[in-house]
């Protein structure tokens, strides 16, 4: 028998089909303050019927800091410790029958609990705030080998079964926890979920996102499952101003739909969500850009409505320029040139002033950056690897608030000066460099290096580059950094993901909180909407842009799978469906393996031991440190095959002279194994 207390019906049973909805009209602004509200006064339709399921009865719930009865891996030993339970998301809710969760209730009990206002708390004298209560039995065959594969990490966690007519979808809203009691019904532990699981198996959706143009029409479709409300803020400029309008958007099945004139194009729009985020325990009103920008205001304030595939936005000969490209038959003749867009023109006076350190630079053929270029791709090189050009962090877009340093100050002082160093570190946070690993939105060109930041610019210009190196032979390839997002939670300005569906993006640890050993803000390609993103920008920048290959940064803490999948899609392509030749499209990566991912910790994850085979290159650090000696991790002193190992002592103490012969034996071998200079 299932245990139900206070449980709307709404909530058990799968929902009887409801009448079709009004037609959805624009909203003007200024607002009438009822239609804003957080909450309504009254029960919203996710908890509004009642139930008449008859309840049986168990022990009266009070709280306690330990429990008589029971030995958990995770027992909370106070008072204090069990009311900031919450705080942690140490269970998952793994399918939609399952949550996964490392207590022992032995002779006690489980329950799950709900409340659609995210009032839930935990007291001495019990679970307070619900809406929804519901008994949990555990299961004694433990978690299904499916389950395990998908969520290796938890492989030891206790299964406790959910009522199967549940209507998850509708809890899945709410601020969601468990909690265990013993024998004499006292609590003894409590945690909030980890919901990835339940929202791969109810909502994942191979169905248009983003906004959609047609000749009549604008379409935006945004996935969001756990969020209450969504609405479109519509604006006619980059910044600034308020509204036009505010347009509620339709749910069905966790996507959020609603449709606009063509008069939409050109203008700009914010996301309003309303959703229970974690790191607050609270409902939010989250603002945030749409995950599938294409186009952004300066510093990403704001969505662009655009349309890439408009002829206006087009470089003349864009459409044909697959067959421009320089030909190669192998990915084996591959030699790649690294480089910095800002960096190759910044300091360079054959470029026009309002080009340095842009897009445009490129297409100045005489310039001397771009007859250096010539000139390596004459002698060789095939690809140039740009750095991160996606809309980063740390850089503003608008030029006029960059600060500098006076260089004819510096060039003034002494060359064993600290004050160079210091003046540079003041106002480091302020000018215009960054090597870019900080994105803030994948899919569109980073606006500092527009020479206008707003409007289809950044667009136009990053095409017309890309189309001036391949006219010189050089194919493009490019950093992307799809392991790690610079923001996260509800308020910060540059987070986006994770306003839009709190917990699911970003890959968290057992105790809830999110992983950041990347740097910050580990992204979780293991849960299906998150791979779906990654090969939904992949083919954004191979399709819309003609780029000709892609570099992962820290690939290891991307699933094989994820980059399997990418590698297929993007060799699928055709030059007369697409206008590229996927086949020619080649991708690279980090396959370091460390981190929460270490030893498939994760999944099976594209490290250099799992990816062999697959056609993805690795970066080998086998033959770096070899000829170079030393590591990232090590003694930088340490001597290699070109650095004078054993035969121009550096002074460093590598041991005796065998242990140094044996080293550059060794050194040699793999030297002599790995027969390419980067890559296995």
């Amino acid at each position: 028998m299932v245990d139900v207390l206070s449980f709307p019906s709404s909530l058990l049973l799968s929902p009887a089909p409801a009448p079709a909805p009004a037609p959805f009209k624009p909203r003007l602004c200024p607002l009438p303050p009822p239609l804003r509200r957080r909450f309504y006064p009254k029960p919203s339709p996710l908890l509004s019927l009642p139930f008449s399921l008859p309840c049986f009865p168990r022990q009266p719930v009070h709280c306690s800091s330990s429990s008589s009865s029971s030995s958990m891996p995770f027992q909370l030993s106070s008072s204090s410790q069990l009311h900031d339970s919450l705080s942690y998301s140490r269970a998952y809710w793994v399918t939609k029958t399952i949550i996964a969760w490392n207590v022992d209730i032995e002779d006690g009990s489980c329950y799950l609990y709900a409340s659609e206002i995210a009032a839930l708390s935990v007291t001495d004298d019990g679970i307070q705030g619900q809406d929804v209560e519901i008994k949990l039995e555990e299961d004694s065959s433990g978690l299904p080998p499916h389950v395990i594969e998908k969520f290796p990490h938890i492989r030891n966690y206790r299964a406790f079964k959910v009522p199967s007519a549940l209507n998850a979808k509708n809890l899945l809203k709410c601020q969601l926890a468990v909690a265990a009691f013993n024998s004499h019904g006292k609590c003894s532990n409590a945690t909030g979920l980890q919901l990835p699981g339940m929202l791969d198996e109810l909502f994942s959706y191979d169905g248009p996102l983003g906004a959609l143009y047609s000749a009549e029409a604008v379409s935006l479709y945004l996935w969001a499952p756990t969020a209450q409300a969504v609405y479109a803020h519509i604006y006619k400029d980059p910044v600034g101003g308020s509204p036009l309008e505010i347009i509620p958007l339709k749910e069905t099945n966790g996507v959020w739909t609603t449709k606009g004139p063509k008069s939409w194009e050109g203008c700009y729009y914010m996301y309003e969500v309303s959703v229970y985020h974690p790191s607050t325990l609270r409902i939010e009103k989250c603002y945030a850009n749409d995950p599938y920008a294409r186009g952004l205001s300066s510093d990403g304030r704001r969505t662009l409505f655009v349309n890439l595939d408009t002829d206006d936005l087009k470089p003349e000969g864009w459409d044909e320029l697959a067959d421009k490209k320089l030909d190669i038959l192998s990915f084996s003749d591959t030699s790649i040139y690294e480089l910095h867009i800002r960096d190759f023109s910044a300091n360079d006076n054959t470029v026009y002033p309002d080009f340095r350190g842009g897009y445009m630079a490129f297409t100045l053929q005489d310039s001397a950056g771009m007859l250096h270029l010539k000139k390596i791709s004459n002698a060789g090189i095939t690809h140039i690897h740009l750095l991160p050009t996606f809309q980063f962090a740390g850089v503003d877009d608008e030029k006029e608030n960059w600060k500098y340093v006076d260089s004819k100050i510096l060039e003034k002082l002494p060359p064993d000066s600290a004050e160079q160093q210091e003046q540079i570190t003041a106002i480091q946070d302020d000018d215009a460099y960054n090597w870019g690993y900080n994105p803030v939105l994948w899919g569109v060109p980073k606006g500092s290096y527009a020479s206008d930041p707003n409007g289809p610019c950044r667009i136009i210009e990053f095409r017309k580059m890309i189309q001036a190196l391949n006219h010189i032979g050089l194919r493009i390839v490019l950093d992307v950094v799809y392991n790690h997002l610079h923001a996260s939670g509800p308020f910060d300005k540059d987070s986006v993901l994770d306003k839009i569906v709190p917990g699911y993006y970003l890959r968290r640890n057992m105790d809830g909180f999110i992983e950041n050993s990347t740097c910050v803000n580990n992204t979780a390609s293991e849960h299906y909407m998150v791979e779906r993103l990654v090969i939904d920008d992949l083919l954004n920048w191979a399709i819309n842009y003609k780029v000709d290959g892609f570099r992962f940064d820290l690939m290891g803490h991307i699933m094989k799978r994820t980059m399997v999948k990418a590698k297929d899609v993007l060799c699928s392509l055709t030059k007369e469906r697409d206008g590229v030749d996927g086949s020619r499209i080649y991708i690279y990566g980090e396959g370091w393996d460390f981190g929460e991912v270490a030893k498939n910790g994760r999944g099976i994850n594209a490290s250099q031991f799992n990816i062999c085979g697959t056609g993805i290159g690795s970066f080998n650090d086998r033959i770096r440190d070899a000829m170079l000696g030393g590591s990232p991790f090590g003694q930088p002193l340490q001597q290699g095959f070109i650095t004078g190992l054993l035969l121009e002592p550096n002074g460093h103490d590598h041991g005796t002279k065998a242990v140094e012969e044996a080293m550059l034996a060794s050194a040699k071998d793999h030297i002599q194994v790995n027969c390419f200079d980067l890559y296995i």
